[in-house]
């Protein structure tokens, strides 16, 4: 007479994990599968039934219900398949992530399958290597120079100021960040996870944007800031005098801005 088959015991936990693997959408089909293998076994079925509500063989089921018994649920998972790892001539390794900076001639770069032919290995190894190595050829990142006819000057100027600052002077670095979210609210929300969706408070209200005036004292790490709600040459003045009237009278006041026209307005150029 035939054995018969150990019976397959689930505790609560066990159960839970289980059913949540056959009911997640992220499962593999196969995990799943097998997962319901598991679970017709532990509804008392023999291997002939659970075989049928699997549309499979007994044997099947034998396999999956012994690995479950022996390693639990990681057994359901795939073991690493044996066999011996791919190596490549440190020669050929040494092409594909060298000459990629050198274009072929009459070309602006190297595409995978053309440097895969000039490498002699498949595409596949060439992309492999480039992504391990962050090389992105078909990427072009773009700079522009200024035409101002005093940039270096100025360059230099600035690079001064932050590594040897006048005697009795103050370098604030000053800046602006407009369209700031004015939300009033009596706590943050919660973010976007997984089984709830993003949440805030009952009395969340938007007030439209501001802009953020801010001058960073890089010695200290004090920041003088305000708000407004423009960003104009006024707004800009306003602030201007804000940092005049928090900074001591004795030191004398380099600000580094950028080339924003604000900055340079005609009545800003009067005052200061």
């Amino acid at each position: 007479m035939p054995r018969s088959a150990t019976r397959v015991v689930l505790d609560r936990q066990q159960r839970a994990a289980l059913t949540a693997l056959v009911r997640a959408d992220w499962t593999p089909q196969k995990l799943a599968w097998r997962a319901r293998i598991v679970l017709a076994c532990a509804d008392g079925l023999d291997d002939t039934a659970a075989a049928r509500r699997g549309r499979t063989s007994r044997v099947s089921v034998g396999l999956w219900r012994k690995r479950f018994l022996c390693q639990g649920i990681a057994g359901l998972h795939d073991q690493p398949r044996p066999g011996r790892p791919a190596v490549l001539p440190p020669g050929k390794v040494n092409t594909v992530l060298t000459a990629v900076v050198q274009p072929p001639k009459g070309r602006t770069r190297w595409s995978i399958r053309s440097m895969a032919r000039h490498a002699g290995v498949s595409k596949t190894r060439v992309q492999e290597l480039w992504a391990s190595n962050d090389l992105k050829p078909h990427l072009t990142g773009t700079f522009k120079l200024s035409r101002d006819p005093h940039f270096e000057p100025k360059f230099w100027d600035v690079i001064g100021l932050y590594l040897q600052p006048p005697h009795k002077a103050l370098v604030l670095c000053c800046d602006e960040k407009s369209q700031c979210q004015a939300l009033e609210r009596t706590q943050p929300g919660l973010p976007l996870g997984v089984g709830h969706i993003r949440t805030r408070t009952h009395d969340y209200t938007r007030h439209g944007t501001v802009t953020l005036f801010a001058a960073l004292n890089y010695l200290d790490g004090k920041i003088y800031s305000t708000t407004a709600a423009r960003h104009t040459h006024a707004e800009w003045l306003a602030f201007l005098k804000t940092i005049e009237r928090q900074t001591p009278r004795e030191l004398a006041l380099h600000l580094i801005v950028d080339n924003y026209a604000t900055h340079k307005h005609p009545a800003v150029r009067v005052v200061y």
